[in-house]
């Protein structure tokens, strides 16, 4: 079977996020897909697989960490959607409906040159900071929060802080969860917010550009600057943006990708 892979949330190869995505001509034992993901080592492997007997959505996806099974992963998503596209399984001007095992249905569109995502919203509820966490950061934040998908946001001071972090990835794993988010404002800085994503503890050190963290990003900031449309960009190593439209309980993320590898697995599912 052909495996892609696609620099997410970036118009350039090597920049954004990659994600590798195989496109499964059946089913496939959740082992397999796990020892695929290791194999390509990368933040996420998506597996798309057609599917005929869901009258409401077009494609099963699956998303694997070098680790575990995620719930939620939105640049894998983007490359899905880009891959099939690309490829021609779907034709440029119908919608793709996934069906994920914890997320509902998740549509991708064709948005110009772009790809529009509609993913639901994850807004974070205040709490006290975990024990540990500016140590492990090397930053005190100014507010904190915890979402549905378990993960912490850490708003700071400024853009200047977010991008100077050097976090001790033990002291972050040991806190337990899927990921911390640290974001602040982003004045002077041409976005509206500026974030980064650490997950070791689900063997992520650092995500490049974390689609499913800007559902939690973009109701934050939306409430606090009162806009529904924003730009965020996030400041890791790599870069990205990512364009985010609050809409009620869901969130509309468009970004762009780019396929950088084409191969053929010669692994069959097992």
């Amino acid at each position: 079977m052909r495996i892609h892979v696609v620099d997410a949330f970036t118009e350039r190869p090597f920049t954004g996020n990659p994600a590798a995505v195989c496109v499964l001509a059946g089913p496939a034992d959740p082992g397999w897909m796990q020892r695929v993901a290791m194999e390509m080592n990368l933040s996420e492997t998506a597996f798309p697989r057609l599917i005929e007997d869901d009258p409401d959505a077009d494609y099963e996806l699956r998303w694997f960490t070098p680790r575990v099974e995620v719930a939620l992963c939105g640049h894998a998503t983007l490359g899905s959607a880009h891959v099939l596209y690309e490829t021609g399984a779907v034709p440029a001007d119908r919608p793709i409906r996934f069906r994920t095992l914890h997320s509902g249905v998740l549509t991708v569109r064709r948005d110009g040159e772009r790809l529009a995502m509609d993913f639901p919203a994850c807004p974070p509820d205040k709490i006290d900071p975990p024990e540990g966490l500016a140590g492990a950061l090397g930053a005190v934040p100014s507010w904190t929060g915890r979402n549905a998908q378990n993960d912490v946001l850490a708003v700071v001071d400024d853009a200047a802080t977010v991008r100077a972090l050097a976090p001790d990835m033990s002291a972050l794993a040991a806190l337990g969860g899927r990921g911390i988010c640290v974001t602040a404002a982003g004045t002077g800085t041409g976005h509206d917010f500026v974030s980064r994503f650490f997950g070791p503890a689900v063997g992520v050190p650092e995500d490049p550009v974390t689609g499913s963290a800007h559902c939690m990003l973009a109701p934050f900031w939306g409430e606090r600057l009162d806009r529904t449309r924003m730009r965020g960009h996030q400041a890791s190593p790599r870069g990205g943006e990512v364009d985010v439209v609050v809409r009620g309980d869901r969130v509309i993320l468009t970004g762009s990708a780019v396929t950088v590898i084409e191969g053929t697995l010669r692994a069959e599912p097992s």
